[in-house]
């Protein structure tokens, strides 16, 4: 099985459509949005964990926003030209999934990032106190 069929096999066509083909979907519209709960946001496509949710807030962007990853490791960062703008694409490090972008408009407070989250490039697991 070549490494293309694995995904496809492994992902619904709308979900390989965002993390292999660098796809986004619509704003607003995502699972993980207005997702409120303690836990830890994993890679889609490997189980890499990738965001905390204490590091998640609401941007009004639309998707999923996080102001830094877990680790600086656990992410690749590269310049994004496409669609006629500079923008910085975040992908999974282990495995390449296509994340998101990140932006320098984020909190203040904090690190001023906002990692823009593709919903359909993650999976989420509960803190075990919740």
């Amino acid at each position: 099985m070549s490494n293309d069929e694995k995904w496809r096999s492994k992902l619904s066509a709308e979900e390989y459509r965002v993390c292999r083909e660098k796809g986004t979907e619509p704003p607003f519209t995502g699972e993980y949005y207005h997702n409120h709960r303690s836990g830890r946001y994993l890679c889609k496509c490997c189980g890499e964990a990738l965001f905390d949710s204490s590091h998640k807030y609401d941007s009004g962007s639309g998707w999923p926003s996080f102001d830094r990853p877990v680790a600086e490791q656990a992410v690749r960062l590269e310049e994004d030209s496409s669609l006629g703008m500079r923008r910085v694409e975040v992908s999974c490090d282990r495995c390449g999934c296509h994340l998101g972008h990140v932006f320098d408009d984020g909190p203040r407070e904090s690190t001023g990032k906002r990692y823009c989250i593709n919903s359909l490039s993650l999976a989420f697991e509960a803190s075990v106190d919740e």
